[in-house]
């Protein structure tokens, strides 16, 4: 069964140097039906604007993956970690007892678009963890890239939960089949461009929940960059 969630749909904050749109309930965005989908909590796109962002803040008790579509995304923590994302690279920060960061666009003249995805941790009060990968074009194209996973198999981060996330780009004849385990729900999201969902046409921003969806058809892409949440019954 698919259930869609169109990017209108969504919780939408301009906030000047902020664009963001929530697919679940966010900040000052409240829905009831839409709180966060299994272990999947925050699934956040944002635009910001050349050298504004998020000042230092603190998180604990979540696992935080982040996705650069465009830009480059400088993170400072309190671990220590310095560095910039550009697209196609994937950062988890599992906050665990508490770490403190910044996240800001790191161009004076060019615009930041990223995605943000909290993931609820299996255990609560484990020591704050820092990753970030680059994920190249080339292992993204035509095809699912596992990116996030419980035991960082095939190189993936390795997050503290039994969730799996992959990514993907796709276009033109390009077709990904993929199977959902038995009982475990999925979370499709379209950052950007277009493509088909077992025949049903999804656009950008526009999200799917996957319940009891054995066999998963991706196909007819136009420019689509999208990421996949395989998670916990």
């Amino acid at each position: 069964m698919i259930h869609l969630r169109r990017s209108a749909d969504r919780g939408h904050a301009d906030h000047g140097w902020l664009d963001t749109y929530h697919t679940f309930s966010f900040a000052d965005y409240h829905d009831p039906d839409f709180m966060g989908f299994g272990t999947l909590r925050v699934l956040n796109q944002d635009r910001v604007a050349p050298g504004m962002g998020f000042p230092r803040h603190g998180h604990r008790d979540m696992e935080i993956v982040s996705y650069v579509l465009e830009g480059a995304l400088e993170h400072q923590d309190s671990l220590g970690n310095g560095s910039q994302m550009r697209p196609g690279e994937v950062q988890l920060m599992s906050a665990g007892t508490g770490v403190q960061h910044s996240e800001y666009n790191a161009s004076k003249k060019d615009g930041l678009h990223f995605l943000q995805m909290w993931i609820v941790p299996a255990q609560r009060g484990t020591p704050p963890r820092y990753e970030q990968k680059a994920f190249p074009e080339a292992e993204r194209r035509g095809r699912l890239r596992l990116v996030v996973s419980p035991d960082g198999q095939g190189g993936a981060l390795t997050i503290g939960q039994d969730a799996r996330l992959h990514v993907g780009l796709l276009d033109g004849a390009e077709r990904i089949q993929h199977a959902l385990a038995p009982g475990r729900p999925g979370w499709l999201h379209v950052a950007r461009g277009e493509l088909e969902l077992n025949g049903q046409r999804l656009g950008p921003g526009d999200g799917a929940a996957l319940l009891d969806e054995p066999e998963l058809v991706l196909a007819r892409g136009r420019g689509a960059e999208f990421v996949l949440w395989d998670l916990a019954p």
